[in-house]
């Protein structure tokens, strides 16, 4: 339910409205607007790739290594971009905040980015959707890309001041995700009608678990 829905403070409780998909409270890192249908890749590490291993000390000992070294990862992370708009790859989901070059190359190559979504919404987005985080890099960037999921929709959603991400998922299971937008004058109102609708579905969730039985 924490995943589910959004208080907004300042607004009267009829202004409360469900809509489809997913609210997720907070901007974008980058934001590419697109028509129709696209894939979107989950991402639980930073793509700019690691100049060693784990365990691996880097000793650069001139400016001229230091300025190869930054060309390279910048080189690399626009591979991997290209990759990703080969793979018609439109929205990264990210559990982690992107170093700036990932950030610059996809706005190069047309792909939003949405950072630091909690572990809760992304099990949330991989229940919805059936795939899991995609990992990069290795030997190659080149790879086939299979953990892409179909997203109907992203576009920006404006709730009073705050920025959001709305996002529409094509479900693989019976559950078809929708955001309570829950208004009220100020906080703990919402956090009032926020309890007895959480208290609400419980119930209904007893009751139906009941009857299957």
């Amino acid at each position: 339910f924490a995943e589910l829905h959004a208080a907004v403070p300042g607004l009267p409780l009829a202004s409360s409205r469900v809509l489809p998909g997913i609210v997720l409270r907070r901007d974008f890192a980058a934001y590419c607007p697109t028509d129709g249908e696209l894939r979107a890749l989950l991402v639980t590490e930073s793509l700019r790739p690691a100049l060693t291993g784990p365990g691996v000390g880097f000793f650069v000992d001139s400016e001229c290594q230091y300025q190869a070294s930054l060309r390279w990862i910048a080189k690399r992370t626009e591979a991997l971009m290209k990759h990703l708009q080969s793979n018609n790859v439109k929205l990264l989901l990210s559990s982690v905040k992107q170093e700036e070059v990932v950030v610059y190359y996809a706005k190069l190559y047309g792909v939003s980015v949405v950072e630091c979504l909690s572990p809760e919404e992304m099990a949330l987005i991989s229940e919805i959707t059936g795939v899991s985080p995609y990992t990069p890099f290795g030997d190659t960037v080149d790879r086939e890309i299979t953990e892409t999921t179909v997203v109907t929709f992203c576009q920006p959603l404006l709730l009073v001041s705050k920025r959001c991400v709305h996002i529409g998922f094509i479900s693989v299971c019976a559950f078809q995700p929708h955001c309570l937008i829950l208004c009220g004058p100020v906080d703990g109102v919402n956090e009032q009608h926020a309890s007895a609708l959480q208290e609400a579905f419980t119930m209904l969730q007893q009751l139906f678990k009941t009857v299957d039985q």
